[in-house]
């Protein structure tokens, strides 16, 4: 990763972090969402990040069968785990785009 672009990514998450505070009560329910390829592999290994968490998953796969929205519902502890988890996503499925 560049320099530039991990000073964004960490802006970003800064910024997730302090909206995260102002919106809600922590523990929180919280609504991921993702975009994958619809290669069944990293759809089970997105949804295995959250299993152990109690996590409510829907997919949805594009009209064209090319990639799989899924939506992740699972009560956080803090904004802090949010943000760990989003880390742990991006660098364990390769090609997410989280939303």
């Amino acid at each position: 990763m560049e320099m530039n672009e991990n000073k964004k990514t960490k802006a970003f998450y800064e910024k997730l972090k302090s909206q995260l505070y102002d919106t809600s009560l922590w523990p929180s329910e919280y609504l991921y969402k993702f975009i994958v390829k619809s290669d069944s592999d990293q759809v089970v290994a997105l949804e295995d990040l959250f299993n152990h968490l109690g996590a409510v998953i829907k997919t949805t796969e594009s009209t064209k069968g090319t990639y799989t929205s899924v939506s992740i519902s699972v009560k956080m502890e803090t904004p802090e785990h949010v943000i760990e988890k989003y880390i742990e996503v991006s660098e364990k499925i390769e090609g997410v785009i989280s939303l």
